[in-house]
């Protein structure tokens, strides 16, 4: 495989990108001058075996109903095996327009009006959204931050739980944080679901987004974990195909799958052709290669990120474990939240995610999308510095 040119500058102002022509309609950032670093989606070219299914595609010219789904199926299967360690039943695969459509499926499949769904916060905001147009109560259970660390403390959960609760939507690896959580830290959430009976929701649409020294486990592969776990996975973040909207729900519990089920035949959910397409190209070697060469890049993209924002005294990124988001604190800065986002937004033009948004835990902090060409995250870095220049 040709590696591919991560550096290269491709213009995506005026092609509908949400990241970049949306960006002064929700953070008051001009795409003329401004960097786009909110959304969670690349500035990257996907491999070219999955640029080439397209084309292929297009090229028939007849687009109707997609069938005959083993390829796809199976690409999955070798993918999760080869990549994850982890033996999926085909069976078990559930296709919907994305995680978040995903998210609340489940959310309607397994609750009632007026039931608590618990998340660890701050977590990704779009959940918020789902949970409480469907009319149930979020619960909030603030993340231990820990010398610049989240983890967990299950004892302060435990007093929280009403026994109304019937959900748990977890994040793995998490976003925002970043964190790639281990065995014990899983075996705690399971644990913790249990004592409260409920079912775990697990989002993993990062899992292949993990840098150099760490490692990912699907929460499927914990033992005993099958009975009350819907795992949720994509290719979306991992070859920046988010636009096809196709996500995967993996379900081995059959009471589990059959409510599922039941929940997408009365929405009429139906597959994407083309997604289905793009993940079969997407989930090969060629695949394996490139997301390989992807996270070394981000990882070079992070060591000068953490690097410059060093030099700004009270402004502290979270070690970055897994996805390719920067979480930034600003609370030993002294200024509000307000003036944190004046200065980056207003003054170094930079648009970023809030951290309120995220939830209990996420007043204090921004996130920085720092998947783009690195001399853009280079010109963020001098833009950050020059906008608070009066700390240095």
């Amino acid at each position: 495989m040709t590696l591919p040119n991560f550096d290269e500058r491709i213009e995506r102002r005026g092609t509908h990108s949400a990241k970049w022509d949306k960006m002064e309609d929700f953070c008051g950032v001009s795409a003329e001058d401004g960097l786009p670093m909110w959304v969670a989606d690349m500035d990257f070219r996907p491999p070219a075996g999955v640029r080439q299914a397209v084309v292929d595609y297009a090229g028939h010219g007849v687009f109707g109903y997609f069938g005959k789904d083993d390829d796809y199926l199976n690409a999955i299967c070798w993918w999760m095996q080869n990549r994850h360690g982890w033996e999926v039943d085909p069976g078990h695969i559930f296709s919907t327009h994305g995680l978040v459509n995903g998210t609340g499926l489940c959310v309607e499949a397994y609750t009632q009006p007026g039931d608590g769904v618990v998340m660890f916060t701050p977590i990704y905001h779009a959940f918020f959204r789902v949970i409480h147009a469907a009319g149930r109560k979020v619960v909030e259970c603030p993340l231990a931050l820990d010398d610049g660390r989240y983890g967990f403390d299950f004892d302060a959960y435990d007093r929280q739980m009403t026994g109304n609760e019937k959900l748990l939507v977890f994040c793995s690896p998490h976003n925002p944080g970043g964190r790639v959580w281990t065995r014990e830290e899983l075996e705690g959430v399971l644990e913790f679901a249990r004592r409260h009976d409920l079912i775990i929701v697990s989002d993993e649409i990062h899992h292949d987004l993990v840098l150099p020294g760490n490692r990912h486990i699907p929460f499927a592969t914990m033992p005993g974990a099958a009975e009350r776990l819907v795992m949720m996975s994509a290719s979306t973040k991992t070859f920046n195909l988010a636009g096809m909207h196709t996500g995967n729900v993996i379900i081995s519990d059959p009471d589990l799958r059959s409510a599922f089920e039941a929940k997408m035949g009365a929405l009429g959910i139906s597959p994407n052709a083309f997604g289905k397409h793009m993940v079969t190209a997407a989930y090969t070697p060629e695949g394996a290669e490139w997301v390989d060469a992807l996270m070394a890049y981000i990882d070079g993209n992070r060591k000068v990120f953490d690097a410059g924002l060093a030099k700004i005294p009270g402004v502290k990124p979270m070690r970055l474990e897994g996805t390719y988001l920067s979480w930034v604190d600003f609370a030993d800065t002294g200024m509000t939240e307000t003036e944190v986002a004046r200065r980056i937004m207003k003054d170094a033009k930079i648009a970023v995610n809030q951290g309120g948004t995220f939830g209990a835990g996420g007043a204090t902090f921004e996130r920085f999308n720092l998947a783009t060409p690195r001399a853009l995250v280079e010109e963020a870095v001098e833009r950050m510095q020059a906008a608070f220049s009066d700390l240095q």
